[in-house]
């Protein structure tokens, strides 16, 4: 089975927009949990660093806590 291949870091997208929100990890963390994705810090910590892929309902619950477009998360920029 062939992968898709990473062209660009999904986890640098995911710190940038929080921090674009001003959001700590915690608190990131705090409202992902309230809105039904158990998750802790570390393991979102390593979703940024790119060690873990992101769930498709974990980016549908980002896109709805920032209320921004999903491209946001795809956004190449370096």
């Amino acid at each position: 089975m062939q992968k898709l291949i990473n062209t660009f870091d999904f986890g640098a997208n995911l710190r940038r927009l929080r921090r674009r929100y001003e959001l700590t990890q915690d608190q990131l963390v705090a409202r992902l949990n309230l809105q039904g994705i158990d998750i802790s810090r570390s393991k979102y910590s390593r979703y940024e660093t790119g060690e873990l892929n992101v769930p498709i309902d974990t980016i549908r619950t980002l896109q709805k806590i920032y209320q921004c477009p999903y491209e946001d998360f795809f956004d190449d920029e370096k």
